[in-house]
């Protein structure tokens, strides 16, 4: 089997990763990949948004399965050409991935099909009054959201109303591009929240080890959002009572309604949930792996990652062979310097083979590069270092990871030293 996979994160670099250990596969592309990547797949210099260069590349070389890690290729239509023109990919189409593309379309949705989710009202330039008065009707927190892509930047946590109303009339005015000219605003979920991904073929599906990301730059989740710091997996405030109500709840709803719909959704449904004194609700949907989540949830699939995305891809998905290690995982991003914000790049990166893959420790690539047979940043978000621990428990698995992070140095590094801290702690008082 030739698979090429899309992407140049730590997502991709999981996926590679994980692709590259099935006997299936023969030739494993990225496109445009990272340093990290380079070890295990042959780079290829198109970005992920070219399709038709993409599309072009995959024909030429006999690919047969393409994986997509990113969102916006898949928003952009990249399944349906590569289908119009015969070729097998992961991922769902360009009217599924309004799920993630558009904020409008998901509330729309979820309303329609009695998905639990937050109170809302939707909004366009010439409705700005009334997304005002809608927001004052609100108890703060107030939540203002970027109908589109906005590059994980298109959320506000308004803290009074009248943050709010500004965050309203920026992203109407211009302020967030095209993402902006038409908003959400909704109520502030309170609670704990949780990333489940699903594998489905758009009848058919299998979950996954339930995620936490930590999305805070710094500890004790304070500080700026981020692409995420770190994350772990299992996740255990996903019981597995919560898991039943949510498949119940919300997977089977939204699958069976995409296909009412007629446009049944394929690949990776990531859902992001508020676990709420009520129960689960939907915070947002994503058509594609989370990362840093990614890192933590692939490395726990017991399975042929290439034959199961190949099944899904073809419609054939069987949910029994997509089976899960009894393990942890834990992934603990170093950031570069000033990350989320301005930071360098070109810090030559050391010690990244000195944790030990024997221990359960795998290093993922995000923004790195090859510089003068150096490696180098090339990012904000540059490394998810992470450990497996297949024989103990999570927390003899932070400790892995940590002591891995601590060998590897870079100029100006940066990383939370709490990740896992809220399981260890959900672990601790339900006596486990």
């Amino acid at each position: 089997m030739n698979v090429l996979v899309i992407g140049s994160g730590g997502r991709e670099h999981a996926l590679v990763w994980k692709l590259r250990q099935s006997p299936q596969v023969e030739r494993l592309f990225c496109a445009p990949g990272n340093a990290g990547i380079a070890r295990q797949a042959t780079l290829v210099p198109i970005k992920a948004a070219d399709i038709g260069g993409l599309a072009a590349f995959a024909e030429r070389e006999k690919i047969d399965l393409t994986v997509v890690g990113p969102e916006q290729p898949l928003v952009t239509g990249i399944v349906d050409e590569f289908r119009r023109r015969g070729l097998a990919i992961f991922g769902p189409t360009q009217y599924a991935a309004q799920l993630e593309g558009s904020k409008v379309f998901a509330k729309d949705f979820l309303t329609r099909y009695s998905v639990p989710t937050a109170r809302f009202g939707a909004f366009t330039a010439e409705q700005e009054a009334e997304a005002v008065r809608f927001a004052e009707s609100l108890v703060p927190p107030v939540v203002v959201k970027a109908d589109g892509l906005a590059a994980g930047k298109g959320v506000l946590i308004c803290g009074s109303r009248g943050e709010a109303i500004e965050g309203i009339r920026s992203m109407l005015r211009g302020g967030f591009g095209d993402a902006g000219r038409r908003v959400v605003v909704e109520e502030f979920l309170t609670g704990e929240e949780a990333s489940i991904f699903v594998l489905t073929d758009g009848e058919r599906f299998a979950t996954l080890a339930p995620a936490q990301d930590h999305k805070r730059i710094l500890d004790g989740d304070l500080g700026k959002n981020t692409g995420g710091m770190g994350a772990y997996a299992p996740a255990p405030v996903v019981t597995s009572a919560l898991l039943t109500r949510v498949t119940r709840e919300i997977i089977r709803p939204t699958l069976d309604g995409m296909r009412q719909d007629g446009y049944p959704y394929t690949g990776c449904l990531y859902v992001g949930l508020m676990i709420t004194e009520s129960g689960p609700k939907v915070l947002e949907f994503n058509c594609r792996f989370g990362d840093p989540e990614a890192q933590v949830v692939i490395p726990l699939i017991d399975a042929d990652l290439a034959a199961v995305l190949m099944a899904v891809a073809q419609g054939r998905l069987d949910p029994a062979t997509v089976r899960q290690h009894p393990a942890s995982a834990v992934c603990v991003v170093m950031a570069s310097q000033g990350y989320p914000d301005d930071y360098p790049t070109g810090r030559e990166i050391l010690g990244l083979d000195r944790p030990a893959v024997d221990d359960g420790v795998v290093v993922f690539h995000a923004g790195t590069k090859e510089e003068g047979g150096r490696v180098v940043t090339a990012g904000g978000r540059v490394l998810g270092v992470t450990a497996v621990g297949y024989g103990h428990d999570l927390e003899g698995t932070i400790r892995t990871a940590y002591g891995a992070v601590r060998q590897i140095t870079f100029d100006g590094a940066y990383f939370r030293s709490d990740i896992g801290a809220r399981a260890l702690h959900h672990l601790t008082r339900n006596g486990r």
